[in-house]
């Protein structure tokens, strides 16, 4: 069985990639590799498609492989023009606050929002879901990321 601890050991892994994804956007090689690696150790791109809706898309909202991901963290892919490079804004602190985990022998998924923190110490509050599978090695990766800004009553629809 997943434990809570374990989710909880998943999420400040991905916050920590996250802020040293941004600590390394001036070497643009060596934040590639990076991000790169982190996408590898963090989510099942290898094993099969993720259900990956980040934040901060429009245009090509679901970015079910690797390469679609790399290029929302980190921009540079002419292929999605959108992209500004989320993980490079940079941030200084990702902070997890789950509301519901649903934890099973090889999957787990986790809801509630998540904190992220910029240069000038103020917070950006994000909604997220994610799902966990279980990998051959004992790992949690995600295969399930989906994230968005809370509902804005003022904002036209």
């Amino acid at each position: 069985m997943i434990t809570k601890e374990e989710v909880q050991k998943a999420q400040a892994e991905w916050g920590n990639g996250v802020v040293e994804i941004g600590a390394k956007k001036d070497q643009r090689e060596e934040c590639e590799r990076f991000t790169s690696k982190f996408l590898d150790e963090r989510y099942a791109f290898d094993k099969k498609k993720v259900l990956f809706k980040p934040t901060k898309t429009s245009v090509i909202q679901f970015r079910p492989d690797k390469e679609g991901a790399l290029s929302y963290f980190i921009a540079g892919n002419d292929s999605y023009p959108e992209d500004g490079g989320f993980a490079i804004q940079p941030w200084t602190k990702v902070r997890f606050e789950n509301e519901v985990m649903i934890l099973e022998e090889k999957r787990a998924l986790a809801m509630g929002n998540y904190y992220f923190t910029d240069l000038d110490g103020q917070e950006v509050k994000v909604e997220y879901t994610f799902g966990y599978t279980l990998d051959s090695s004992g790992k949690l990766k995600i295969d399930v990321h989906h994230s968005s800004l809370p509902y804005n009553p003022g904002a036209s629809v």
